[in-house]
């Protein structure tokens, strides 16, 4: 894996030991960034259940202002840490959070924490989506800012629903067996009805083969401080 443009760009990143963790290929995560590349500068980014960080590294990269990374694994959060460090960056750009996905979105909203511009989320495939889903189509507080956009990662045969609360999915891009589903929050009165039409759907080409998933996760000079923060509790 490595950062594909942007400040850090060439960057070769550490990977996830184990071949069960599935992290975002460079093709698709370059898919990704090629729809929101116009969103990123000065973005809010959320890496939601974050892996290896690659995904939130690359938006650093492109100009986002700060990056939330959360991972319920304490050696992802630990390889999030050292892919941090060998990219060099300033830790005032970022958290790592050590905690489950719903769980850290229930308490970021019970405190009220400034919305995010742009999510990514990435579960293990098998993952029931709609907990999380459904925080951010939860009515105010908003996790979501104005504007926003959340993008769930998934495997092409799961159908995540098309609306869930004020979330409507406007956009599905399928690549190989995975596909990307982007939401926003559904507009309101007569701009909401001329919205309302079904996602658009479209198929690329296959996607090269992952990567090999090799390396170990380095522990990062800000593991265990303020920045690696356990939410689990």
């Amino acid at each position: 894996m490595r950062i594909i443009a942007g400040e850090y760009r060439g960057r070769v990143l550490k990977s996830p030991p184990s071949m069960q963790i599935r992290p975002t290929s460079d093709r698709l995560r370059e898919t990704l960034f090629n729809v929101i590349a116009p969103r990123i500068v000065g973005a809010r980014f959320l890496d939601l259940c974050a892996g290896s960080g690659a995904v939130g590294l690359e938006a650093l990269s492109r100009g986002a202002s700060f990056v939330h990374f959360v991972d319920r694994s304490r050696k992802m959060c630990g390889l999030v840490e050292a892919n941090l460090d060998l990219c060099g960056v300033p830790e005032e750009q970022t958290e790592v959070v050590l905690g489950e996905a719903a769980d850290y979105l229930k308490r970021a909203r019970a405190r009220g924490a400034q919305a995010w511009d742009i999510v990514f989320f990435d579960p293990p495939y098998a993952t029931d989506y709609l907990p999380v889903l459904e925080h951010f189509g939860a009515p105010a507080p908003a996790l979501l800012a104005a504007g926003g956009l959340l993008v769930a990662e998934h495997h092409h045969k799961n159908a995540l629903k098309d609306e869930v609360g004020r979330l409507r999915r406007w956009r599905i891009l399928k690549q190989g067996d995975s596909a990307l589903s982007f939401y926003d929050l559904k507009a309101s009165g007569r701009d909401s009805r001329r919205r309302s039409r079904p996602p658009r759907r479209a198929l690329l080409a296959p996607r090269v083969g992952r990567d090999a998933e090799a390396g170990v996760a380095a522990q990062g000079r800000r593991v265990g401080q303020a920045r690696l923060l356990d939410h689990r509790r």
